[in-house]
């Protein structure tokens, strides 16, 4: 869950299952004459939608830090074996769905403890941290299953999706995290075949939920996307039981961005 306390003390609460949609809604339309469309288009955009499913245990009891009462941000959110068994409920359910798909996801999964593996410069936060000493173990066993997956696809076109999945995510935590969003991506690729080179993706406010995106790599301009959201006034909670019911009993909010190129 993302985790935003507002200055006027409301907090906005976003489950990753919903930010994970905003990626996919990002990984459908992109593609234009400057950006190559996913391919294979559906098993991307798939596992864009979906890479987050991990976390519906979590979001099913959510809970708050024991010495301030406050909702745990998803990078507080301790990785003990329950969280890490649903990580892998996920990328097994995945994969018996779309096997690609889940291979996506699964390198996801392990690529944020690994830095993306040094395939995205910048940013380099929302990576997993504080990661306990047993976890090498969930390493070890799901990339092991990666490498005996990938023999039965094309490595350069992995590699590449799973680059476009780091952006679909990043652009989607930028909405999800910033009220005002002024940051880039990079290096962001614009083929498979290499000819084309990757280019930095910039991202800047223009006014209240419309974002420019330098170079715009989608195939409508602009591009409405949504971001389903909760809002609460209340920032502590005596217990965790208080917090669930503050939160589910909170309406959630449909909020619209527009994502448009630049001078448009």
């Amino acid at each position: 869950m993302i985790v935003r306390e507002r200055p006027d003390g409301a907090l906005i609460l976003i489950c990753q299952t919903d930010h994970a949609k905003l990626s996919g809604q990002c990984a459908a339309h992109w593609g234009n004459r400057a950006f190559a469309r996913p391919q294979p288009y559906e098993a991307v955009v798939r596992a864009a939608t979906f890479h987050d499913s991990g976390w519906y245990d979590y979001e099913a009891s959510p809970t708050v830090a024991p010495d301030t009462g406050k909702p745990l941000n998803f990078i507080q959110v301790p990785w003990g074996k329950s969280q890490r068994r649903a990580f892998e409920w996920a990328i097994d359910w995945m994969s018996r769905i779309d096997p690609y798909s889940g291979l996506l996801i699964s390198k996801h999964r392990t690529g944020l403890q690994r830095g993306r593996y040094d395939r995205i410069a910048h940013p380099k936060f929302f990576n997993t941290q504080n990661l306990p000493e047993d976890n090498e173990d969930f390493l070890a066993r799901n990339e092991a299953a990666q490498a005996a997956a990938m023999r039965n696809y094309d490595e350069r076109e992995f590699w590449t999706n799973y680059q476009l999945l780091q952006a679909f995510d990043l652009i989607s935590l930028f909405l999800c995290n910033k009220d005002v969003v002024d940051d880039y991506i990079e290096p962001v690729p614009t083929s498979y075949d290499g000819r084309s080179q990757p280019v930095k993706l910039a991202l800047k406010t223009v006014d209240a939920g419309r974002i420019e995106i330098d170079p715009f790599p989608f195939d409508v301009n602009p591009l409405r996307v949504q971001l389903v959201r909760r809002e609460l006034d209340q920032t502590a909670f005596a217990d965790p039981a208080a917090f669930r019911e503050a939160y589910f009993n909170t309406v959630p909010q449909a909020v619209d961005f527009i994502l448009c190129g630049r001078g448009r």
